[in-house]
């Protein structure tokens, strides 16, 4: 996480969602990936894992599209006889959203959670959006995904010390009575204490950088902690407070 200096050079970008109502596919994100990765060509290697009802072929082809265009170029880890080692030599770190159970099982099957985990803290970029978000917390508990499978534990990269829950929403859809997604997560803070948990809602998404971490996108996020009332932080917000080592407990 620290250069030989004492300079935080981790970066991440953790996007909420892959696609607006009416948009191309990372259509909303497109440009924060460009600047995100810079001007010099990257060869970025994809995690795929989390397509459930997507071929890994077809989620690389979907993704690669994108990263083409603006000048980048992804490989799918799922071509590689050796995961590890792709890790180790992967100039950039995609992680897709789907299924964030399946995400853990299989990142953990093939023993990939420490290596990525030790990558990133050394500089190489991360991006991940959905599931790929989730995977930068401590563990994957606030994702809203069904279990549709078991890993071996709970615990993701932990990459920074809070939680996301990405495709954040504020209201229940017409009709139904039971929790709200503030509900559910407010009982993991009641539980969890010591834990922010960031709502990350559609559009928006965390860029680290430096040791410094920002809000950007048309929307607030919303953040929670313990018993306390959530709060609402704006586009451009500093929330570099939210990175603090003091905070890395599960």
């Amino acid at each position: 996480m620290f250069s030989a200096t004492g300079e935080i050079i981790m970066r991440l970008l953790l996007i909420s969602n892959s696609t607006n109502a009416g948009e191309e596919y990372l259509g909303h994100p497109k440009e924060n990936i460009r600047e995100f990765l810079g001007k010099e060509r990257v060869k970025a290697l994809f995690i795929p894992y989390a397509g459930v009802t997507i071929s890994f072929d077809d989620y690389e082809k979907r993704v690669s599209e994108r990263f083409r265009e603006i000048g980048h170029e992804i490989t799918s880890i799922h071509h590689s006889s050796d995961p590890v080692t792709a890790v180790r030599e992967a100039e950039a770190i995609v992680v897709g959203g789907g299924n964030t159970w399946q995400l853990l099982r299989m990142t953990q099957d093939n023993g990939l959670i420490d290596h990525v985990r030790e990558k990133v803290l050394s500089g190489t970029p991360y991006i991940g959006w959905s599931a790929g978000a989730n995977m930068a917390c401590p563990t994957i508990k606030t994702t809203n995904d069904m279990a549709i499978t078991e890993p071996g534990s709970f615990e993701a990269f932990g990459l920074v010390p809070f939680q996301i829950n990405p495709h954040y929403l504020d209201s229940n859809p017409e009709g139904h009575a039971g929790e709200t997604r503030e509900q559910r997560i407010n009982e993991f803070t009641v539980v969890n204490r010591g834990i922010y948990v960031v709502g990350l809602r559609e559009g928006t998404m965390l860029i680290a950088e430096g040791g410094k971490m920002r809000l950007a996108g048309p929307k607030n996020a919303r953040l929670f902690f313990g018993s306390s009332r959530p709060v609402e932080a704006g586009s451009g917000d500093d929330l570099s407070f939210l990175l603090r080592e003091e905070q890395w407990r599960v």
